[in-house]
């Protein structure tokens, strides 16, 4: 008996790190696919992708939960009104992406992405009153200090870098106050918004500014699949979280930046100097201590209840 049951914790824990992986690749390459969608508008682009992504997990949260399950969490207290507000952050999450790719800021977005860790980081200490130890604290100076390189760098301060960790550290902030499975979250997430997106693209499609008059047919085509590119990256990741440690999370996270940092570099061509290079060179040092700190702080309740057993 104990032997399968470590078989499958082993089945189960290679599946997460399986799941987790593609979701990070995924995300990691996305940038060639946003950019493929130009001069498409990043704000239609945005709408678009999340009234495609409604009408996916609308599908499949009717085949997995059927009609009734499916708007139970729903009918909980403040949960529509916390939906809504998730679902206005991380679609301002999106549409900064998106202009980011479009307007050959692929590096920043890699920026973005690797001090967001650290801006949700900062968020639980001062609003979730997290104890604030040592190693959080250089973790996050040397974040500032390596913006303040880059900021030297570019000439000004790495704004869209910041509003997309910070954006993305909100929704992570919002959703710790709500639990439900990744399909319906994403459901409730994106059609409480519908009211207000389906009416920017009809102003966008009839004033003729929208995808049908500056894309070609083959971009139309590639649009269409913007829901499936948000839905499964996002469903993997909540099935690799189920199954793997938040440590595991954190250092597979940071494959999908750095992805991103080499798209920028070496397919899209944007200028990188060496200062750009120090300044990530000190937020990976800020991230490696945070990281080993996260690991320490981890193991070390087990390791003091492993001492009380021994006396």
């Amino acid at each position: 008996m104990t032997d399968k049951l470590q078989h499958r914790q082993r089945k189960e824990y290679t599946e997460g790190l399986i799941c987790t992986l593609l979701s990070m690749l995924m995300w990691g390459i996305l940038p060639v696919y946003w950019k493929s969608l130009q001069p498409i508008d990043p704000v239609l682009i945005m709408f678009y992708r999340l009234v495609l992504a409604c009408l996916l997990v609308f599908t499949a949260d009717i085949f997995v939960f059927g009609w009734k399950a499916m708007w139970e969490p729903l009918k909980k207290k403040g949960a529509a009104g916390t939906y809504f507000s998730a679902g206005l952050v991380i679609s301002m999450n999106w549409g900064i992406y998106i202009y980011m790719v479009n307007s050959e800021y692929v590096i920043q977005t890699s920026i973005g992405y690797y001090i967001e860790p650290l801006i949700l980081c900062l968020f639980g200490i001062v609003f979730f009153k997290e104890k604030l130890t040592g190693y959080k604290t250089a973790a996050i100076l040397l974040a500032c200090a390596g913006a303040g390189v880059m900021l030297f760098s570019f000439g000004q301060f790495p704004f869209l870098a910041f509003g997309l960790a910070i954006t993305f550290s909100t929704y992570a902030g919002i959703k710790k106050k709500v639990h439900a499975p990744a399909l319906l979250s994403l459901l409730y997430e994106t059609i409480l918004l519908l009211p207000i997106v389906i009416p920017g693209i009809l102003y966008f499609e009839l004033n003729g500014k929208g995808a049908f008059a500056a894309a070609e047919p083959h971009q139309l085509g590639l649009l269409a699949f913007s829901g499936l590119f948000t839905a499964v990256p996002l469903c993997l990741f909540a099935m690799g979280t189920n199954r793997i440690s938040l440590i595991a999370i954190g250092l597979i996270e940071y494959v999908s930046p750095s992805i991103t940092l080499l798209l920028g570099i070496f397919l899209f061509r944007e200028a990188f100097d060496i200062y750009q290079f120090i300044g990530f060179m000190i937020i990976w040092i800020g991230l490696a201590i945070f990281t080993v700190g996260s690991i320490r702080d981890q193991r070390q309740p087990k390791e003091e209840k492993s001492s009380g057993n021994l006396t």
